[in-house]
């Protein structure tokens, strides 16, 4: 039988719509699309992608590291982008330095908003705890 462990950053946001940041069932994590929220569910960074993509890829960190999971096991992501011309450099270019050598699959889609007002950034996982660490 597979075990299911959910994980919460603990901000308002995920009682009031209902959702977990993350669940595992079994070896998969499903990880659901991060942005750039501080420790108290505010939302950062407005019209800032570059600060925005860091700060996501921090949020992403937390929860890799409350499996005991690397970058190297995420097996897909999808990045949705507003305004996806300007910022798909960017995009790459962080993208790039996040997973160094590893190449997960990718899905980047260009979107005309986002949860937040000047929010240009947000990223989906699913990581395989069977692959090497």
């Amino acid at each position: 039988m597979a075990t299911i462990d959910v994980f919460q950053h603990g901000i308002p946001a995920e009682s009031d719509f209902g959702y977990a940041q993350a669940i595992r069932s079994g070896e998969l994590i499903h990880v659901s699309g991060q942005l750039s929220l501080d420790e108290a569910g505010a939302f950062r960074h407005a019209d800032d992608f570059t600060a925005q993509l860091q700060a996501t890829y921090t949020n992403l960190d937390k929860i890799l590291d409350h499996y005991g999971a690397t970058r190297r096991q995420v097996v897909s992501q999808n990045l949705y982008v507003v305004n996806l011309p300007q910022h798909a450099t960017a995009a790459a270019e962080g993208n790039l330095a996040y997973f160094g050598g590893h190449r997960p699959a990718s899905t980047v889609i260009g979107v005309t908003d986002l949860t937040f007002p000047g929010q240009v950034i947000e990223i989906s996982f699913v990581v395989d705890m069977r692959l090497p660490a």
